[in-house]
């Protein structure tokens, strides 16, 4: 078994196959350093080495009750010259998109504030969930600064262009209700009720083929940066592919037989 000794993050199994990811500095409303960083990027490579079995769902969240991520560590950033910020910023963008290569869905549970890096972070998973205390919002132009960890490209393709402007120009924070307004955030729920109505939706997921999810998430991403007529080839092909899983046969057959499928992600 992988050491997960973390300093700054927790990782830990909740059900088979499900883990949970904690950013665990309260005391600084979970900002993000560069350990942070470095610590969340070895989990997501352990995780990704896993097989079908042992990593079926991944979520995020936030430790404590006020922050989800407030942002990237204020202090840390203070003194970086120009070449140091860009090796920071291209780490947070390089670990951040290590979610969208997982094999498995990533679902962010938004406890409170997302801001700048945090929100950034949310918009690096698949979906989120959030509690009706989150607050979103990218104000790095308050600190001079813009988003640096794929924000201002992730904001606009989830939220649309002019939305995603006076979003990031602004520096302003919206609601969890507003961000669900503009499709952001997924659902949400009061407190008490986000973890479990993500581990519900996990576990409708858990119920599915993994090798299918996991073949539908390279799909859609990889439809972001093809034409329509070439994503389409790309989704044949990848359909095409899943007939070699046995996954498939089970699937099929369990349809035919009027029975419940028993997924094995081979």
């Amino acid at each position: 078994m992988a050491n997960f000794n973390y300093k700054t993050i927790l990782l830990e199994q909740k059900t088979n196959g499900v883990w949970l990811l904690t950013v665990n500095r309260p005391e600084s409303l979970n900002a993000l350093n560069s350990t942070v960083l470095n610590e969340m990027g070895e989990a997501l490579r352990q995780i990704g080495e896993m097989s079908y079995e042992d990593a079926r769902a991944l979520i995020i969240t936030g430790a404590g009750e006020k922050a989800f991520v407030a942002g990237a560590d204020i202090k840390e950033i203070h003194d970086l010259d120009e070449e140091k910020a860009l090796v920071f910023a291209q780490r947070g963008q390089s670990i951040f998109h290590e979610l969208t290569l997982l094999k498995i869905p990533v679902i962010a549970a938004v406890n409170g504030f997302a801001l700048g890096g945090g929100c950034e972070l949310a918009l690096g998973c698949d979906f989120i969930y959030a509690s009706e205390n989150a607050k979103f919002g990218l104000p790095e132009v308050s600190l001079g600064l813009i988003p640096g960890f794929g924000g201002t490209v992730r904001m606009a393709r989830a939220i649309g262009q002019r939305r995603a402007r006076e979003l990031t120009y602004t520096g302003g924070m919206i609601t969890a209700q507003e961000a669900q307004t503009v499709g952001l955030v997924n659902k949400v729920f009061p407190a008490a009720e986000l973890m479990p109505a993500v581990m519900k939706t996990v576990e409708t997921i858990l119920a599915k083929a993994p090798i299918a999810v996991g073949s539908a998430k390279i799909s859609i991403n990889q439809a972001w940066d093809m034409d329509v007529e070439e994503a389409q080839k790309n989704e044949a092909k990848i359909f095409a592919e899943l007939f070699n899983s046995e996954d498939v046969k089970e699937g099929t057959g369990a349809f035919i037989e009027k029975r419940k499928a028993v997924f094995k992600g081979i």
